[in-house]
């Protein structure tokens, strides 16, 4: 059921991407899609409905419907374009400042999402932040290993609470 889904979904961006923007092609009659475009758009989204990893096509059911989860990932965009940006000042003020203040450490932070698709968001999220990228995931213990720039917190309780709590309640509503 999800992999018809995901075919839905592709068949669906597939049409609205080559849907020919010709008013002349309107006004005379002529139907909106060519049936080249039609044809092929089926044969890409059974591709991808067939290619596509379990744990990406399970993101594709019936829950990716829910308004509410298009809300929160809405307002998790806003969060995460927020975080961009207060980042990119404090990366900013740290190679302008005179003593170059950095202290790069390696930090476990600790995560509380189960889906493989989750913890991929979240340490995408964490390494488009200036100053944090991810290294590593352990799938058994939930723990992501994120080189962090300037650190601010000493053991991981603390630097989970500064890096991950930030995005992780928010991608809980969207994915989980």
């Amino acid at each position: 059921m999800r992999r018809l889904v995901l075919f839905l979904g592709v068949y669906v961006s597939w049409l609205l991407l080559v849907f020919p923007y010709d008013a002349k092609r309107v006004d005379a009659g002529l139907s909106a899609w060519d049936l080249q475009s039609v044809v092929l758009g089926v044969g890409v989204a059974a591709f991808c409905a067939i290619v596509v990893p379990r744990s990406v096509a399970e993101v594709f059911s019936f829950k990716l419907l829910n308004p509410l989860r298009w809300f929160w990932a809405l307002v998790y965009v806003v969060v995460l374009t927020y975080e961009v940006f207060r980042a990119n000042f404090n990366v900013a003020y740290i190679v302008i400042h005179p003593d170059l203040p950095i202290r790069p450490v390696v930090v476990a932070v600790r995560t509380g999402l189960k889906g493989a698709v989750a913890r991929a968001v979240l340490a995408n999220s964490i390494t488009l932040t200036p100053g944090t990228f991810t290294l590593d995931l352990d799938e058994n213990e939930g723990v992501l290993y994120v080189h962090w720039l300037a650190v601010e917190a000493e053991g991981e309780e603390e630097a989970s609470k500064l890096i991950v709590s930030r995005f992780e309640p928010i991608l809980k509503r969207v994915f989980e």
